[in-house]
């Protein structure tokens, strides 16, 4: 058995010693490891990987990260895996999608492919990871690269002096157990998926490097002032150039950091006219290009304005869930997802409840949808834990680092439906904190709990936010549908709320009810008396209700749920619209014909 052989080292650590997790849990892959991607070839590593669910961790007791391939007929001992043959599954995939027996299943499992490789002299070498859940450890020849918490997020590890010329063996141990120090924690209301459900690269660059770059309009400059900050290794100058704007712009670094002001009248972004320009960005023999739209948006009092226009967010919320694929997105979904939110007469959507693909918010700006994007500082969080809170704030940079440059991305909301403690609101005002130095440009948000005893929003983080996020389901889970124009008449807000989530479900499938609960007339109803009071509060300023598209999660089991959060204006098929769906197109394509009157009479 391989307790006994050399790899193992101790029989007794492999057996019984349950740290056996520590040397493996740097967490050292993080923001600060990120690259800026830009449009860098990319060399593909997906396809079929060799498999292995691993539900006790044998793997990492037994240490097959450094086994030699072998033929069984040569080994020494009896293998209770083996890395380079065998099983294998497509990387990206969920392994909930792929067999029946690992629908439900949590916990590891080993993936493992080889990569030929040639050095090239003055090149580097980088690992991406579009995102793992939950925790995925990195090997390769054999010895541990490092890991990554955070189930939504890209990682990257440089490989440069790891690799070696030939045949390389990269291994990733996947985790997606929910545990009391993650983000989330343990019970949330959406499926735990687990795997390599991203694409994987390997990306090679000079021995220059852009970090990072940022750039934006600068705020109160009248629209008239970009402002660009680059982080790069290995130069000492770096230059920014917009040739549709007559901009090039060279700026020397100091320890390897530049900011500046570039004076420009870009066209402005918006989703009637969402212009994008091409922006090139080199630093010593490192080049990267990005497309980048140029808007403002901010907050006055109560209002919310675009470009300096008045602002009414005419939203929906989605999942990146799939009813075959699972959390893989395609790009023909993320294009059908946006079409029907234009149809609907949407110019925002809520990525819920944690960061969506990044080829998401590039074709939001594509299709002039704002977006709010989040991370799942969800439900029951353990504020008080240094622990989660590094966790949250390392998803919070990850995501602002990749998609801070999209225009369409207008607000980050650092959580959702949390009780208010005093650990709590440290917690998410760190997170806020940390928002506005990471990105200026953005409205902050969170989806607030109310006080339903005294019928009103007292949420202490809503002074630290731009826009109180509301979640109400009144008509569905609380159906005393008069308390709603109740609360919202007691709070009187200083800033705009936003409906974050409303809805009810609807199961239209054979199986489903045509009156009362879950029937799709009274999930009709319930939008018709949604719409007809939040129209009239002038503090409302926009809603996303809850949800695009029906989809999977754990919890619930009811005989109309079957696995399923059915609230979708459209079923799980992505195509069979329910009768809400044309309730709120009505509505929003009312608000939309308004406002544009009241800009021609402006």
């Amino acid at each position: 058995m391989l307790e006994r052989s050399d790899l193992a080292e101790n029989a007794l650590a492999a057996l019984h010693d349950e740290d056996y997790d520590r040397p493996f849990n740097l967490q050292n892959l993080n923001h600060t490891t990120m690259i800026f991607m830009g449009d860098r070839q990319q060399q593909s590593l997906d396809g079929e990987w060799n498999f292995c669910v691993d539900i006790l961790d044998t793997g990492l007791r037994q240490k097959w990260f450094a086994m030699q391939p072998a033929d069984p007929a040569e080994r020494l001992e009896p293998w209770d895996y083996d890395p380079f043959m065998g099983e294998t599954v497509p990387v990206p995939s969920c392994w909930q999608m792929l067999k029946e027996k690992w629908y439900f299943f949590e916990g590891s499992a080993w993936y493992t492919r080889s990569i030929d490789f040639s050095r090239k002299a003055g090149k580097r070498s980088f690992l991406r990871v579009g995102a793992a859940q939950y925790d995925c450890k990195v090997f390769l020849n054999g010895a541990f690269v490092g890991n990554h918490y955070g189930g939504s997020t890209p990682f990257f590890a440089e490989l440069t002096d790891r690799l070696k010329d030939g045949r390389n063996w990269l291994m990733l141990c996947v985790n997606n157990v929910r545990t009391t120090d993650r983000v989330p924690m343990r019970n949330t209301d959406w499926f735990n998926y687990g795997g390599v459900y991203r694409e994987v690269s390997l990306i090679e660059t000079p021995e220059s490097l852009i970090r990072d770059f940022f750039i934006h309009l600068k705020p109160f400059a009248d629209g008239s002032v970009l402002s660009a900050s680059v982080v790069a290794e290995g130069a000492d100058s770096a230059t920014i150039a917009i040739p549709e704007l007559g901009i090039s712009r060279t700026v020397a670094l100091e320890d390897g950091r530049a900011t500046v002001d570039i004076e420009a009248a870009p066209l402005l972004w918006s989703p009637e006219r969402p212009k994008l320009y091409d922006v090139h960005v080199s630093a010593g023999d490192d080049r990267v290009s990005d497309r980048v739209g140029f808007r403002t948006i901010e907050r006055q009092g109560r209002e919310l304005r675009l470009n300096g226009r008045p602002l009414w967010l005419r939203g929906i919320s989605v999942h990146e869930d799939d009813e075959k694929r699972g959390k893989v997105v395609t790009e023909e979904d993320l294009r059908r997802r946006y079409q029907h939110a234009k149809d609907m007469g949407c110019n925002f959507v809520r990525l819920a409840h944690y960061p969506h693909h990044e080829r998401a918010v590039e074709l939001a700006d594509e299709f002039g949808l704002m977006v709010w994007a989040e991370i799942p500082v969800y439900w029951a969080i353990d504020f008080a834990n240094p622990a989660t809170e590094r966790d949250a704030q390392n998803q919070l940079l990850e995501l602002i680092r990749r998609d801070r440059n999209r225009a369409s991305v207008v607000i980050w909301s650092v959580g959702n439906e949390n009780a208010d403690t005093d650990a709590r609101l440290a917690f998410m005002k760190g997170l806020a904190e940390t928002a506005r130095a990471e990105d200026p440009t953005r409205l902050i948000a969170a989806a607030c709990l109310v006080n339903h005893a005294k019928l009103k929003i007292e949420d202490r983080l809503a002074s630290h936010l731009d826009i109180i996020g509301i979640n109400e389901y009144y008509g569905w889970y609380d159906e005393d549908f008069s308390e709603l124009p109740k609360i919202l008449a007691n709070s009187q807000p200083d800033r705009p709320v936003v409906i974050s989530e409303t809805g009810a479900d609807a199961d239209i499938t054979e199986k489903g009810p045509k009156t009362g609960l879950f029937s799709e007339d009274y999930q009709a109803e319930v939008y018709e008396k949604q719409i007809a009071t939040l129209k009239e509060l002038d503090f409302v300023k926009g809603m996303s209700p809850w949800i695009l598209y029906d989809f999977r999660t754990e919890r619930r089991q009811g005989i109309f749920q079957r696995g399923f959060n059915r609230k979708g204006l459209i079923a799980a098929d992505k195509a069979t619209k329910k009768k809400s769906f044309a309730i709120l197109r009505s509505f929003y394509h009312a608000v939309a014909a308004r406002e544009a009157e009241e800009w021609e009479r402006s």
